[in-house]
């Protein structure tokens, strides 16, 4: 496989994802910096991808701990694993937020089937709650959009590994602020 081939192939891997929830890219985990300067990670929801543009969307509640870590430090890390063909994708750029009263964040709430809507409703993530509801009560659908805001990651490199019986193989690629890729190399695994 040529370099060309490999950034081909990872992002259709994360495009593709986008739309097969049994995919191993659908959920990656992002990871920011904290107000202590300790990394964060967590397995996030992959909603869409843009190969051309080197862009991912994930949507999260606004009042998350990695909504207020992002606002403070927008550099973040992605990274997943697809068991087949032993891939795993490590991306590093920077993440854009768009809010509740944003028209970003309105188009992809219009988009949200009901039960994912849901998720946002409640208290703020990472907050007590005495016990688990016994039903899933009547909310009105605004009070959940509120909370719902998306981030937008813009890769700027792109390190690609895979894991092979007798010869793994690694890739890095570099990306400019349109999505370009500006460099791209074979490296030591």
């Amino acid at each position: 496989m040529t370099l060309a081939e490999v950034d081909a192939s990872a992002w259709a891997e994360l495009e593709g994802a986008t739309a097969d929830p049994q995919s191993a890219f659908r959920y990656l985990n992002l990871c920011s910096v904290d107000a202590g300067g300790r990394p964060q990670a967590r397995m996030v929801v992959l909603r869409r991808a843009d190969a051309a543009r080197r862009s991912l969307e994930i949507h999260t509640d606004v009042r998350s701990p990695k909504w207020q870590e992002i606002s403070a430090n927008p550099s973040v890390a992605i990274l997943g694993f697809g068991p087949q063909p032993r891939v795993q994708l490590r991306l590093q750029g920077s993440a854009e937020l768009y809010g509740p009263a944003s028209q970003r964040a309105a188009e992809a709430w219009s988009l949200l089937p009901p039960s994912t809507r849901r998720t946002y409703m409640g208290g703020p993530p990472g907050d007590d709650i005495e016990e688990w509801p016994a039903s899933e009560g009547t909310v009105a659908d605004a009070d959940g959009r509120a909370f719902f805001g998306v981030l937008i990651f813009r890769a700027e490199t792109l390190d690609w590994f895979q894991l092979r019986h007798a010869d793994n193989r690694r890739a890095v690629f570099a990306y400019d602020n349109l999505g370009a890729l500006t460099s791209s190399r074979w490296v030591h695994p």
